[in-house]
């Protein structure tokens, strides 16, 4: 009997700590999700996702307009890492960052085990031509809530 090689894919074999810089990126399904603007409940700390996207969201293409320096341009924007995924509850539940952090695999639709750079958007899983960006909101976003699937 001969050793076969792994031909596991990185995320079932790396942790995220581990991941090189392209392989964390690609983790990324580009739903958009994460760059909408978000409600809390201050008595509940229920978080409730809105239909308005950041500044910097092209809510076709569901991806920044100016990744490099979003967090200069958008001072609030949240830089994943695996050192804050634990505190950011409200990211999706679908979010391949959080999936893997916890210990689960990717979804069945998810970029990386289709092949398909737009099977999140053919699953119904992306905000893409859902949303609109917040120069375009009213100032009051509870107009805008949304339940996204998950």
């Amino acid at each position: 009997m001969t050793d076969q090689p792994d031909n596991s894919p990185f995320w079932k074999t790396k942790s995220l700590r581990e991941m090189s810089s392209a392989e964390w990126e690609s983790l990324c399904d580009g739903c958009g999700k994460c760059c909408l603007h978000k409600l809390q409940d201050e008595d509940t700390d229920e978080v409730f996702y809105t239909t308005v996207g950041c500044l910097l969201f092209d809510c076709t293409s569901c991806r920044c307009k100016d990744y490099p320096n979003r967090s200069v341009l958008v001072p609030d924007c949240v830089i994943l890492s695996p050192d804050n995924l634990d505190e950011l509850s409200w990211m999706p539940s679908t979010c391949a960052y959080r999936l893997i952090n916890e210990g689960t695999d990717l979804p069945d639709w998810h970029p990386l085990v289709t092949g398909n750079p737009d099977s999140t958007r053919l699953a119904g899983m992306s905000v893409s031509g859902r949303v609109i960006s917040e120069k375009d909101a009213h100032p009051d976003l509870s107009r805008y809530l949304a339940d996204w699937p998950s």
